[in-house]
């Protein structure tokens, strides 16, 4: 631990740092918007496999999450709600606005902001993680965060808004691994995309309407791969029963040796997804890592030179017009993330939920302010 993490009391990573971590649900006061601030009734958030990860533990006792985060905190992070109160200064936001929200706090002012990188902000807290999220009543929040979800009334009823609103946040990271930091794809590209958890199927959806000719969905979990089919997945396997076939090659075979394009890690299982998705790769493919795990693992990168192939990293969803995009996509009728939703709990059976989500037979768990 650095002196800095021992002076803040904030661990860059977690699963390092925080051991024996209780949950508790308490009364606090609702809390005062500052002048560049908005008071925001949250209405729905969902649970993130951040959330899940506080609640984990390895055999030692320490959380599993790998990133950023600051005890006590009050989580979540994946949410909608309505302007409840606007400060003096907010220019773009009025009472009863229904919002979405990043949770990637960014400053605007650092070396990585003013380049373009705001999920690489050098002083960046994560709502819910290092800094009070919103599985609460209320959560103020500064307007450079917010945006209007306010037209998606005319696509869903007022109060499934809310829960659509409030997939935004996963499906931005997403979008952003892909589009923005991933480059994108032709169309009629084939894409494949291990772990089929919220931002894989936020994956699978974008992919489906950006144009893919073919999307392969693998997961470990019988409850996840229906939910990839669903979701838009052409082909969906469970890997515990390919019958001794491994998942690569099950790639190259519904390729005709041709190989996967793009090839999305969202399970955090890298040790064992690389190794499928290196051999599976076709000529000028790409790898986009999104899954987050304190592990190392191999890789010959030889295959990056002989075949023009590129593996990138991708964390948050600020900038770049992420949010607006998606809002748009939605608001058109032309993104429905509606089958990602697989429960909804209320705030009182909170607890409840987090263990749901620690099964990971779910495809998006919400719950309901």
């Amino acid at each position: 631990i650095s002196e800095e993490e021992l002076l803040k009391k904030r661990a860059i990573i977690g699963s390092q740092v925080w051991k024996n971590t209780t949950f508790e649900i308490k009364d606090i006061p609702t809390p005062n918007p500052n002048s560049d601030e908005i008071l925001i009734k949250v209405k729905s958030c969902g649970i993130c496999g951040s959330d899940t990860h506080l609640y984990e533990t390895d055999e030692e006792g320490y959380i599993i999450f790998s990133g950023l985060t600051k005890l006590p905190c009050i989580i979540g992070h994946e949410f909608s709600g309505i302007v409840e109160k606007a400060g003096s200064n907010v220019r773009e936001f009025k009472k009863g606005d229904k919002i979405a929200v990043e949770s990637i706090m960014w400053c605007g002012r650092c070396q990585s902001c003013r380049s373009g990188f705001p999920n690489q902000c050098k002083y960046i807290e994560l709502m819910g993680l290092s800094a009070d999220g919103a599985f609460a009543e209320y959560v103020t929040v500064s307007e450079k965060y917010c945006w209007k979800i306010n037209d998606l009334v005319n696509v869903y009823q007022e109060e499934d808004t809310f829960d659509i609103g409030a997939l935004i946040e996963p499906v931005g990271c997403a979008y952003n691994g892909i589009f923005i930091v991933g480059g994108g794809f032709n169309p009629g590209a084939t894409v494949v995309v291990y772990g089929a958890g919220p931002i894989g199927l936020g994956a699978i959806t974008l992919s489906k309407i950006a144009g893919a000719s073919r999307i392969i969905a693998f997961d470990v979990i019988e409850e996840r791969v229906k939910i990839a089919r669903d979701a838009g997945a052409d082909f969906a396997f469970n890997i515990n029963k390919l019958d001794g076939c491994a998942p690569g090659d099950k790639v190259m075979e519904i390729t005709r040796g041709w190989g996967a394009d793009i090839q999305v890690e969202a399970a955090g299982a890298a040790p064992k997804t690389i190794p499928e998705m290196e051999r599976s790769m076709a000529i000028n493919g790409k790898i986009i890592y999104l899954g987050r795990a304190a592990t190392s693992t191999a890789m010959h990168l030889d295959i990056l030179v002989s075949g023009a192939n590129k593996i990138v990293g991708a964390r948050g969803h600020s900038g770049h017009g992420i949010f607006p995009s998606i809002i748009r996509l939605i608001t058109a009728g032309k993104l429905h993330l509606e089958k990602m939703i697989t429960a909804r709990y209320t705030f009182n059976k909170i607890m409840e939920a987090i263990k749901a989500s620690s099964a990971r037979k779910d495809g998006k768990i919400l719950i309901k302010m």
